[in-house]
């Protein structure tokens, strides 16, 4: 049996928890740079906020309506996560952290436990232990409890916010009720294409024949029909390294002049390469790309990015700094004001299994550095100690006018009491 956990309009509860003034209050919060709109409250929604506005363009929108407006406050949002997760494995030690707001748990070998009293009993203690308030959805498989949590948050009362779906009527009218573009793990192109079959509802695409979703949508396509027809084919994942890993960010101003590129650019890489080093893995594939202001109409435009092929697996931010300015020098073009970068390192695979090539080889110096350069930034702050490439001085500050307070992880923000 496994339940999913989500935690309801997650940034908006974070920011409702110690300010409790503000349940029942329209809530958006922005994107880096305080750019569009990420989350939003019910309140929100039905005020017709949509989810990636340019937050300039609803500035009018948010004052008219009376919606509060935070900037991304990830420290905050972060600490609450793991608050979250930290009580959910008191209760089953099969869990696996599907995002900042989502959690499966696998309740195997709880045959003589009432489901239904139990799942209500981790809401309430969730809900009362940290504030977020969470809903839970519980079916035989990963995919139905995703359906079952969907049912919750429709069509369940706020107070009871459960939904155990294991009957088999229950889980017909579950997926019958369901619309295929709403199935975790079908894409608009998928979803496209099983509409004009005459494929509606997630019912439909379990009696599909078995040859047919695996010859078009492969053997991932095939695990999902299985597991909406209630048989598990998907278990927890143990493996929480991440497969692709990417550092972007949004300039504070355009950038017109290729040093100023370049330098964010190596200091993307270098982030990478940390990220890296902390799972213990190296990548093989690395990405770059640069874009303009997509929003700036009386400006020309130009996005471009460029895959490169290390002919090493590398961990080192000496050598992805390299690689990504030898992609920059190959899409970088003078004449434009560039607003955005990034870097993404790919094929990730573990450091201890890297192939040695016969010509060319990471240097294993840098293991050494790197070791020493990390436990620095560690206990002295992050990016303190640079490559020569980067900006010494310049330490990268998001734009956060509405910044909240980060009530757990700063003592300087911690609540005062009066008594």
């Amino acid at each position: 049996m496994f339940a999913l956990v989500d935690c309801n309009n997650f940034y908006a509860s974070c920011e409702r928890v110690f300010r409790p003034e503000l349940n029942g209050v329209p809530i958006v919060v922005l994107s880096n740079n305080d750019g569009c709109v990420i989350a939003r409250s019910n309140e929100a929604k039905m005020l017709g906020i949509e989810m990636g506005a340019p937050a300039y363009q609803y500035e009018k929108d948010f004052e008219d309506k009376g919606i509060k407006v935070f900037s991304s406050n990830y420290a905050l949002y972060g600490d609450m996560s793991n608050r979250v997760m930290t009580m959910l494995s008191a209760y089953t030690p099969d869990i696996e952290v599907y995002s900042i707001d989502e959690a499966f748990l696998k309740f195997d070998g709880f045959d003589y436990f009432d489901i239904q009293e139990l799942v209500e009993r981790i809401r309430r203690e969730v809900t009362k232990g940290t504030g977020i308030p969470v809903t839970i959805g519980v079916a035989p498989t990963k995919a139905l409890a995703k359906v079952a949590n969907k049912i919750a948050k429709k069509f369940m009362h706020p107070s009871v916010g459960v939904y155990v779906m294991t009957h088999p009527k229950r889980i017909e009218m579950g997926t019958k009720w369901l619309d295929i573009e709403d199935v975790w793990g079908i894409g608009k192109q998928h979803a496209l294409r099983l509409r004009a079959l005459g494929v509606r509802k997630a019912y439909d695409f379990t009696q599909l024949p078995d040859a047919w979703v695996k010859q078009h949508m492969s053997i991932v396509g095939l695990r999902l029909k299985k597991e909406l027809s209630g048989f598990r084919a998907l278990d927890l994942e143990e493996d929480k390294k991440k497969k692709n890993i990417a550092t972007t960010r949004s300039f504070n101003v355009n950038y017109d002049t290729y040093d100023q590129v370049k330098e964010r650019v190596v200091t993307f890489a270098v982030i990478c390469a940390e990220k890296l080093r902390k799972q213990d893995s190296c990548c093989n594939v690395i990405q770059v790309f640069v874009l303009t202001n997509r929003f700036r109409a009386d400006q020309p435009q130009h996005s471009q990015s460029v895959i490169i092929h290390l002919p090493y697996p590398t961990n080192s931010g000496i050598e992805l700094a390299r690689f990504a300015e030898q992609g920059l020098k190959q899409i970088y073009k003078e004449g434009y004001q560039y607003k955005k970068a990034g870097v993404i390192v790919m094929e990730i695979s573990p450091a201890d299994c890297g192939q040695q090539m016969i010509f060319q080889n990471s240097d294993p110096k840098h293991n050494q550095l790197f070791a020493v350069i990390d436990k620095l930034n560690k206990a002295y702050g992050q990016q303190k100690v640079k490559l020569a490439a980067q900006d010494l001085g310049r330490t990268w500050k998001m734009k956060q006018e509405r910044l909240s307070p980060r009530y757990t992880t700063q003592l300087k923000d911690i609540i005062i009491i009066n008594a």
